[in-house]
C-alpha cells in the first residue's frame, strides 16, 4: 500500500483530520495532482484558517502553475494568520516567499 493509500484509508476513518488531509494535498503535489492538491489546501484553509501550514504550501503550489495574484493574497494571509497566531517562525517563511514572488 503506498502513501496516498495510507492516508486515504485513516481520512476514512477520521475525515475531518486537518493533519492527514494537509499530508495527503503535499503527497498529491508528489505525483503531480496539483488540481486535487489545490482544492483540498483551500477546503483545510476555508474549515480552519488557522491551520498556518498549509497558506504556505497552497501559495506555493499556485505560484508553480501560474496563479501569481492568488499566490500572493494567500501569502497575506497566512502572514496575517501567522501574525495572530504569533507564529514568527511561519510569519519570516511566508513573508520571505512573498517578497521572493513580489519585489
Amino acid at each position: 500500500m503506498n502513501r496516498i493509500d495510507r492516508i486515504q484509508e485513516m481520512l476514512a476513518a477520521n475525515p475531518k483530520d486537518l493533519f492527514l488531509r494537509h499530508a495527503l494535498a503535499l503527497e498529491w503535489i508528489k505525483i503531480g495532482n496539483e488540481v486535487d492538491a489545490k482544492d483540498l489546501f483551500e477546503a483545510i484553509l476555508t474549515e480552519d484558517p488557522t491551520y498556518i501550514g498549509s497558506y504556505y504550501h497552497l501559495a506555493k503550489l499556485l505560484e508553480r502553475i501560474g496563479e501569481r495574484d492568488a499566490a500572493i493574497q494567500w501569502y497575506e494571509k497566512g502572514m496575517e494568520a501567522a501574525k495572530t497566531a504569533k507564529d514568527q517562525h511561519s510569519y519570516n517563511e511566508l513573508q520571505s516567499a512573498y517578497e521572493d514572488l513580489v519585489y
